[in-house]
């Protein structure tokens, strides 16, 4: 099939949503983020790859590197990772402190924010330079080498993130974060700060859509199972308290992030990324979430 014609048709028909709400205005840096670029890209198992409008403009990915962090901390812990993280949805918002109390300091999943500074406390635990090995995985999957992170994104965020602080320190209180506070904090505004384009989002997870076999690049190590396990996580965590909508109307695991990116994967076949920076109340881009739906139902490609 030429998915080609499908993307352009795909784009004429979410028009309509291009002017529903707006860019996440609570990480002072990107709420200067232009909000009407929108980037689509698609990369098949056999080596196609589809592009349209903006695929190739670098963004924030936000919480999209909670997949990157989760995949390297479940290659140095194996297993034991879940003593520390839970696997399932959370049913609140992803930065819920009341949640995280009420479960005596245990993260539902990896994917919301107290998952994920406990995933980055576990890369500081046990690697030598975690910034460094952290970029040059997703360097390394995505084929790359111009990605990095932002110095602005990373500041800007670390400025304003007392309510992420208030949740290490509960964490901390709860014995469930190893190192200090701050380093924690900083290194997860900066893996969050990574910039990648629609055509690195769907290139590097690639990896995860090869899920029937084994998982190695740049020193990350995954069996098979594992690596259907993070898919499975992708399915009913990857959207915030939005999973079950995605997984109703779109069919595949996949991750958003509130840089305005979302990346999905059917195992086996390809995977799609697509970015537009304006989201809605739940922090999913509107047109991202409207483009997947459209694309698996013209397709009839989706893993149910």
């Amino acid at each position: 099939m030429d998915y080609q014609p499908l993307l352009e048709k795909i784009r004429r028909e979410i028009e309509i949503y291009a002017k529903e709400g707006k860019q996440a205005d609570y990480i002072p840096a990107l709420a200067n983020v232009n909000p009407d670029q929108f980037g689509i890209c698609l990369s098949m198992l056999d080596g196609r790859t589809y592009r349209l409008g903006d695929s190739n403009v670098k963004f924030s990915i936000q919480s999209i590197a909670k997949v990157f962090s989760l995949a390297i901390a479940l290659s140095l812990l194996g297993k034991d990772l879940w003593t520390r993280i839970g696997k399932e949805p959370s049913g609140s918002a992803f930065n819920s402190l009341v949640q995280l109390e009420y479960e005596h300091g245990k993260p539902r999943n990896p994917f919301i924010n107290a998952g994920a500074l406990v995933t980055a406390d576990v890369l500081l635990s046990h690697l030598e330079n975690p910034k460094e090995f952290f970029l040059e995985f997703v360097r390394t999957i995505a084929g790359n080498q111009d990605i990095n992170y932002s110095e602005e994104v990373m500041q800007s965020e670390l400025d304003s993130c007392y309510l992420n602080a208030s949740i290490a320190y509960l964490l901390k209180h709860h014995g469930n974060l190893h190192n200090d506070v701050n380093d924690v904090l900083q290194f997860y505004c900066t893996i969050c700060s990574l910039e990648m384009s629609c055509e690195d989002l769907s290139h590097a997870f690639m990896a995860f859509a090869k899920s029937n076999e084994p998982f190695s690049h740049a020193g990350v190590n995954l069996t098979i199972s594992r690596v259907k396990r993070i898919n499975a996580i992708m399915q009913t965590c990857g959207f915030y308290d939005e999973a079950g909508d995605f997984a109703f109307l779109v069919g595949l695991p996949g991750k958003s992030g509130v840089g305005g990116g979302i990346v999905a994967l059917y195992p086996s076949r390809y995977s799609i990324a697509v970015w537009s920076p304006r989201l809605n109340k739940k922090g999913n881009s509107i047109m991202g979430m409207k483009a997947l739906e459209l694309f698996t139902s013209e397709t009839e490609e989706s893993i149910f």
